[in-house]
């Protein structure tokens, strides 16, 4: 269990090396009050997962340091945010996705 800054309750890590990278689809989605984002990365370094908000302004930081190779999965819980339509995208030195969440409260 690691606390990851005051916006992520945990974060599993399975030590098995991965081959991609990849950035999950965030589960539920939409969500409520918690959605977990699960991702893969096969190169150890500096990685952020940020939250941004239709116009691209960043709303949220959800990590932002330095990783192991492996699979993580984290809790996001955004508790600042109103519901609509958001973004977050998983940035590393070799690699960038974005995925959509929806936030319904």
């Amino acid at each position: 269990l690691i606390a990851i800054r005051d916006t992520v309750n945990s974060a599993e890590v399975n030590n098995n090396k991965p081959l991609n990278f990849t950035l999950e689809q965030n589960f539920p989605n939409p969500f409520n009050s918690t959605t977990h984002i699960k991702y893969t990365i096969p190169i150890s370094g500096r990685v952020s997962l940020k939250v941004y908000d239709l116009l691209g302004n960043e709303v949220a930081t959800i990590l932002d340091r330095y990783q192991e190779t492996g699979e993580y999965d984290v809790i996001f819980e955004p508790d600042n945010l109103a519901s609509g339509i958001y973004f977050y995208q998983l940035k590393t030195d070799n690699f960038i996705d974005t995925k959509k969440l929806i936030l319904l409260k």
